[in-house]
Formats: structure tokens, C-alpha cells, sequence
């Protein structure tokens, strides 16, 4: 039967046009899965940013609030003892100072995620342009 197939110009065409469309769209296809690939990483790395970022932010206030909080019940409750109000107020301040760095630091480095993840989305909409663009 194969052998009729091949006798037949027409048919030899057919069957040779039949195979470059299959190939052509074996590549679309792999490089349409290539992109999604690159755009699900890529949406996976910029949701994890800002998720690690958020839970240090929380993570930092919550500590530097339960640390006030702490700080300002000893206070409260050695007014009556100078020399024990002197000290716990000298130790309110320490905290109150390295909360100050804790919070520069995590804005800072939420500023950064926040700048890495807008790098990232300016990338995708350009590309997503172009291809429309071709398109």
C-alpha cells in the first residue's frame, strides 16, 4: 500500500506538506509550554518574595509590639522603685532602638522585593507585547 502512496505525485505532496505542518506545530508547541513554564517561575519566585517579605514584616512588628508592651508593664509596675524604673527604662529604649533598625531593615528589604517583582512584571508585559505585536 505504501508503494501506491509513493507512486502518486500528489499523494507524495500531500504526505510531505502533512509532515512540515505536524512539525511546525510540534515546535509552537514547545515553545508555547516553554513560555508558560518561564511565566509560572517566574509569578512562583515574585509570590514567594512577597510572601517571605510579608512574614518578616509581621513577624517583626508582632515581637517589637509584644516588646513594648512588656517593657511598658515593668515601668508601670515598679513606679514605686526608682532605681528599678531608671533600669527598666534604660532596657525600653535598647529595644525600642533595635525595633528601629529591625523595621528599616524589613522596609528595606521589602522595598527590594517590591522593586525585583516590579523588574519582573515590566519583563513579562514587554514580551507579552512583542508577541502580540508578531502576532
Amino acid at each position: 500500500m505504501e508503494l501506491l502512496e509513493t507512486q502518486d505525485p500528489e499523494k507524495k505532496k500531500l504526505i510531505e506538506t502533512s509532515n512540515r505542518h505536524k512539525m511546525e506545530l510540534q515546535k509552537e508547541l514547545s515553545a508555547i509550554s516553554d513560555k508558560t513554564e518561564a511565566t509560572i517561575k517566574n509569578a512562583l519566585i515574585i509570590g514567594g518574595t512577597l510572601a517571605v517579605a510579608y512574614l518578616l514584616v509581621s513577624n517583626i512588628g508582632s515581637s517589637v509590639k509584644s516588646k513594648r508592651k512588656k517593657a511598658k508593664s515593668k515601668v508601670i509596675n515598679n513606679i514605686d522603685d526608682d532605681d528599678e524604673t531608671i533600669s527598666t527604662e534604660e532596657h525600653a529604649t535598647i529595644p525600642s532602638f533595635l525595633s528601629q533598625i529591625g523595621e528599616n531593615l524589613a522596609s528595606q528589604a521589602t522595598l527590594i522585593l517590591l522593586d525585583l517583582a516590579k523588574e519582573k512584571l515590566a519583563e513579562y508585559l514587554i514580551k507579552r507585547k512583542l508577541r502580540d505585536e508578531n502576532s
